[in-house]
């Protein structure tokens, strides 16, 4: 039993260390197969850094507990078992959703302006002029060239909706009767 529990121990430790180094690349990797998994996201419980940290936290409690206590191999066996849980558990409910939560990034694609609503800070001139115009993307604001999608111009403070992207201009539509 105390190979088993050295297996999982290293085996963790050894986890830890290659997510360390490479998890970046990891993640770009199977990314897709975790996050196309049903309830990937809804229990944290399940993912793969919690489930390695309660198979390691089982090799360490099971070593622990053999080393230091007189108690038989299924004793043992079973109070690691629950300790590996409430680890697990802890460890999904106190990091890993809040890490999910928090995780927040201010690089997008121009493309994914289309739809997005903003605010004209240069006035843009009639057909074949540009301005420019505010986004909000997550936390933070983009400034972008605009130009006017129907040709008319549209005032500084103007709403406006992006309706489409072309080679790097967000050609914009004036939102309700901002005219």
């Amino acid at each position: 039993m105390v190979t088993l529990y050295w297996i999982c121990l290293i085996t963790g430790v050894l986890f830890a260390l290659v997510t360390l180094l490479f998890g970046e690349l990891i993640g770009h990797l199977f990314g897709a197969a975790f996050d196309g998994a049903a309830g990937a996201h809804a229990l944290p419980v399940l993912q793969p850094v919690s489930l390695v940290g309660g198979i390691t936290a089982f090799g360490a409690c099971g070593l622990l507990l053999t080393r230091y206590t007189v108690w038989p191999a299924f004793p043992v066996a079973l109070l690691s078992l629950f300790g590996a849980l409430a680890l697990s558990v802890a460890f999904a409910f106190l990091y890993v959703r809040p890490m999910q939560r928090s995780e927040n990034s201010t690089g997008f694609s121009i493309r994914e302006l289309t739809g997005a609503v903003g605010e004209i800070t240069v006035p843009i001139p009639a057909a074949g002029g540009c301005g420019e115009i505010v986004l909000k993307v997550g936390a933070a604001r983009t400034n972008q060239i605009a130009a006017s999608f129907d040709g008319a111009p549209i005032p500084e403070g103007a709403k406006a909706v992006v309706v489409d992207v072309r080679e790097g201009v967000l050609y914009v539509s004036p939102l309700g009767d901002e005219l």
